[in-house]
């Protein structure tokens, strides 16, 4: 007589390499990873206050200083398309060092810039070294989690990322009672070289040899062209972006608004864009809870209405001057916080579909990112330095946005997206 059949049941999901650690191990990956990636705030918002001092040094136009900042945001585009297969190839350490000690080099650089050209010039090469961070960043966060453990961690690393743009400004405006604006990049290459010491001690290689790709420029461009063919991804980073150049519409305008029209100085208005980064923060980490009963598909979904209607309330208190500046802030810090609610959950669910190059994907997203708040940027400077120019890329930013998630990525084709966990990598 046989044997009784036994009944086998599916196969137990593999853990990820990060469900493996204890909570000890991923609390200090979240703090070597927030220390690198918070960089990139500081080196964009560090030198804010010092907007209007640098149009007087050097002499020249509001719209030519907001520039600097468009190269940045440039040189942090380009960076990562580069960075991001680079660190598929050769594993997230060495790309990431070398791209700190770049971007320390053209800190120091930049305290000596004869003109605001040069110093335009130097910027774009600060964004391409600081942009090894936001890189790598990202990709080791896929290559230890998948899934709503993705979300989970990249809104805890949010957190991190969070106290960059909250004391940048306040920083810089410290520093600014002292010193002129160079001593702030002065303080930018005192980081860096900290952040190499970090980067070199704290953070083990998290790609292994056996997951990483070849082929050179002709591999990279197919990876490329196969995440460019995925419409979901697409509208994903695309949505991504576009919250983005809201925010940096924001961060480029933010300065000449409450300090040129509304007279705060440089130390309140430190306080100010504090208390929207404080919304911000608070948004991706009210995310953490909202996972446990929503999806991130819902929540991106909300999120993006929420920013679109109070953008377009930012927009008529900016046109009408309607409640002064306290309603200015609080629609601000409105959208701030759909963008909070937004930002984790649009890269997670986008890169969840592609763990196997997580490297070039997070370059991908992180290039249209800043690239598309490279656009936003001078385009307040072109609209005007007023509250109005602001508020309308703003706004402009929060709908497209939602127009992309709509048209593009589709809410039954969103609804049905199902993240693939990472596997643990066969020895």
């Amino acid at each position: 007589m046989t044997a009784p059949s036994k009944t086998v049941g599916p196969p137990a999901a593999a853990l990820t390499p990060g469900e493996l650690m204890s909570t000890g191990q991923r609390l200090r990956l979240v703090l070597v990873l927030g220390s690198l990636v918070a960089l990139g705030p500081l080196t964009i918002d560090m030198y804010l206050p010092a907007f209007p001092a640098i149009v007087e040094d050097f002499r020249t136009t509001s719209a030519a200083v907001q520039l600097t900042l468009t190269g940045t945001l440039a040189g942090l585009a380009v960076g990562q398309l580069l960075i991001g297969p680079l660190s598929d190839a050769v594993g997230r350490r060495r790309p990431l060092i070398a791209g700190i000690v770049l971007h320390v080099v053209a800190s120091l650089l930049c305290v000596v810039a004869p003109t605001i050209a040069v110093l335009g010039a130097l910027r774009v090469v600060q964004g391409l070294g600081v942009a090894a961070t936001s890189v790598v960043a990202m990709a080791v966060v896929r290559d230890l989690f998948g899934g709503v453990a993705f979300a989970r961690l990249l809104s805890r690393l949010l957190l991190v990322m969070g106290a960059a743009p909250v004391l940048a400004p306040t920083l810089g405006g410290g520093l600014l009672r002292w010193t002129n604006w160079q001593g702030v990049f002065v303080a930018l290459a005192v980081f860096g070289l900290l952040l190499v010491g970090v980067a070199v001690v704290g953070l083990a290689e998290t790609l292994p040899p056996a997951r990483r790709r070849r082929g050179g420029v002709v591999a990279t461009a197919r990876v490329y062209g196969s995440l460019l063919r995925d419409r979901t991804f697409v509208g994903l980073v695309l949505v991504a972006g576009l919250a983005m150049a809201a925010l940096f519409a924001y961060v480029s305008g933010s300065s000449f608004v409450l300090q040129g029209q509304y007279g705060l100085n440089e130390q309140e208005f430190g306080l100010a864009f504090g208390a929207g980064a404080i919304g911000l923060i608070g948004a991706t980490q009210f995310n953490v809870r909202l996972l446990r009963w929503w999806s991130p598909q819902r929540i991106l979904m909300v999120a993006l209405g929420v920013g679109t209607g109070a953008g377009l309330v930012l927009l008529a208190v900016a046109a009408t001057g309607f409640g002064g500046l306290p309603s200015l802030l609080v629609s601000l810090w409105v959208v701030l916080a759909a963008a909070g609610l937004a930002m984790p959950n649009a890269p997670a669910l986008a890169l969840s579909r592609h763990g196997e190059a997580a490297g070039t994907a997070s370059a991908l997203l992180g290039a249209v990112q800043f690239g598309v708040g490279a656009l936003a940027a001078p385009l307040v400077g072109v609209l005007g330095t007023g509250a109005t120019a602001m508020a309308v890329v703003v706004a402009g930013g929060m709908l497209a946005a939602t127009a992309v998630l709509l048209v593009v990525v589709r809410p039954g084709r969103l609804a049905g997206l199902e993240p693939d966990p990472v596997a643990v990598p066969a020895h």
